[in-house]
């Protein structure tokens, strides 16, 4: 007699509420709480904040967007690397009901006027430059009537001001340095009255998606969805007070802003910024100077931080615990982590930027089996179910699309009801259009993005099974599986392979190596040897340039 199958679907757990605070009124309760802890370190900047003294000045500058105009609902825009004041609007916007605009510090200018227009800014904070980018000219020439009072720009209707971070900036920018002024003139009650009428449930946040197809959408998140989420990532990663948190991800990506900053201030524990964009050799001289017993990063950063050549050099002893996320995890990388880098305790966490962004964790006590197989269990408050393409529930161990239902999801897509309507469905289940199967024990494991799975010969290959396997091969340091059009199969496997430094291999060498490991639908028909690969800004992977730049090198028409 055949045993009824148990659908792949979970629930998570219950025992921990859900806080029902804004952002603002966490983030006072734990300056009051921690007046004199160490908050924020922010190295490159040279500044040391405590509680206290943060709290001071994210109360000014809350005032201060009340002195220029700002009112609940308005949009404010922050384009800059991470720095302190990323930090201080993020926390002043969510006090007055003021909803932030996360801006990727990569945009140029068409990317930068799209999410002007399509977010219908108020307010601007901008650097003054970053990398090869000059913010200050490429406003310019976007709104050349930057300099009138009132502003009226002909491109940007809504747009008010634009605040520079420079320290002199030119003609028609606010200076942050003009600000404190400005706070100086609105009262602690004025402020007060503000932050009372801010509700959980109101959006304080829109990010734009990235690394995909089309127009970037916006993701409309409320104070309940991040401030949860990134509370509860820092209850499953034991964060306390004597924490200390490296963060050397983006804060314009959830990842920083959330599982960061949010993670660290529900739990009074210390944020450390190592650098204003990722850098290998500054990350570690931050976690071995400050004792740092916990660290953030994308798998490509925890490569680049392994195969630095000071790595031996810095005391990495104090590490206990972190996350590596916002892509595939290769399970040598994560074996590497634990052993070299002393992060006994670190946890894989899946999501995406629609769920404020981690519905799937690991564990403190999961096994390193359970750490580097999958991406753990449905965290709590949430519910996650895999169906196929009929929108049936599939059964344990078979593989379907992976929805998620609960606080973290979306309040919708900014401005775009078609595109909120097609990701979340009439039940409240939101479609991540990623692969996956989950065991008995309701473990997940992602095998994929639909779009990304190859068929070859009628053969379904998951790049995500095969790109672990390409990890066991001792030259291997980093590998990108993506799939071309072919006539005679239908598509054709095409390995990116980036090595070991000092480490190297030829086509025919990795083939002969699959040969007797791997079945041979699954071996690569090409390779493609290269330093980097194409990636945004926040570590993501961008397949479909991969996919691209393959066709027009390798493709067979």
């Amino acid at each position: 007699m055949k045993l009824p199958s148990v659908p792949s679907y979970s629930q998570g757990a219950q025992d921990k509420a859900l806080l029902s605070l804004t952002i603002g009124q966490a983030f006072d309760q734990t300056c009051m709480r921690y007046p004199d802890g160490e908050a924020l370190i922010v190295r490159h900047q040279q500044q040391r904040l405590t509680w206290q003294q943060l709290a001071h000045a994210v109360d000014l500058h809350a005032k201060a967007f009340m002195a220029l105009g700002m009112q609940a609902g308005d949009r404010l825009g922050v384009w800059a690397p991470n720095c302190l004041e990323w930090f201080i609007c993020q926390f002043a916007s969510a006090h007055i009901g003021v909803i932030l605009v996360n801006i990727n510090p990569a945009y140029r200018l068409s990317e930068l006027e799209y999410v002007l227009k399509q977010s219908a800014c108020q307010w601007l904070v901008c650097a003054q430059a970053f990398k090869t980018s000059d913010y200050h000219a490429m406003v310019q020439t976007l709104v050349p009537e930057l300099a009138q009072r009132p502003l009226h720009s002909e491109r940007f209707g809504d747009l008010r001001a634009v605040i520079s971070l420079g320290a002199q900036p030119p003609a028609g920018f606010i200076p942050w340095a003009q600000l404190a002024v400005l706070g100086a003139g609105v009262s602690a009650a004025h402020l007060h009255a503000r932050q009372a009428a801010v509700q959980p449930q109101h959006p304080v946040n829109i990010q734009y998606t990235s690394g995909t197809t089309g127009f970037p959408k916006g993701a409309t998140l409320s104070h309940s969805n991040i401030l949860n989420n990134g509370y509860m990532v820092g209850e499953s990663l034991g964060l306390t007070a004597q924490d200390r948190l490296v963060i050397p991800v983006p804060l314009y990506h959830c990842f920083g802003m959330v599982m960061g900053n949010l993670g660290c201030v529900t739990h009074g524990t210390t944020m450390i910024y190592p650098s204003d964009a990722f850098d290998p050799g500054l990350t570690l001289q931050a976690v071995a100077q400050e004792r740092a017993t916990a660290l953030y990063g994308v798998p490509t950063m925890f490569i680049a931080m392994l195969d630095h050549p000071q790595r031996a050099d810095f005391d990495l002893s104090s590490l206990r615990t972190g996350i590596m996320a916002g892509a595939t995890c290769p399970i040598e990388v994560m074996r590497r982590v634990i052993s070299d880098m002393h992060m006994g305790e670190v946890q894989i966490a899946y999501g995406m930027t629609e769920t404020s962004p981690v519905s799937i964790q690991t564990g403190p006590a999961d096994g390193l089996e359970l750490r580097v197989t999958t991406v753990g269990r449905t965290q709590p408050h949430l519910e996650n179910k895999l169906i196929d393409a009929q929108g049936e529930v599939v059964a344990r161990g078979e593989i379907g699309e992976l929805c998620t239902r609960g606080y973290s999801v979306m309040l919708g897509y900014w401005n775009n009801p078609q595109a909120t309507d097609q990701a979340i469905d009439s039940e409240g289940w939101l479609h991540t259009g990623d692969l996956a199967h989950m065991d008995e024990n309701g473990y997940v494991c992602i095998v994929g993005r639909n779009k990304d799975m190859i068929i070859r010969g009628g053969e379904n290959i998951y790049p995500r099974e095969l790109e672990e396997f390409f990890f066991t091969h001792p030259a291997v340091a980093d590998v990108q599986i993506v799939g071309i059009p072919d006539a005679k199969y239908g598509e054709q496997v095409v390995a990116w392979i980036k090595f070991h430094p000092g480490h190297t291999a030829n086509e025919l060498e990795l083939q002969t190596w699959c040969k007797s490991r791997i079945a041979h639908f699954k071996t690569p028909r090409h390779f493609k040897f290269v330093e980097a690969f194409p990636m945004t800004v926040t570590g993501k992977i961008q397949k479909f340039k991969m996919r691209e730049i393959s066709i027009q090198e390798l493709g067979e028409g």
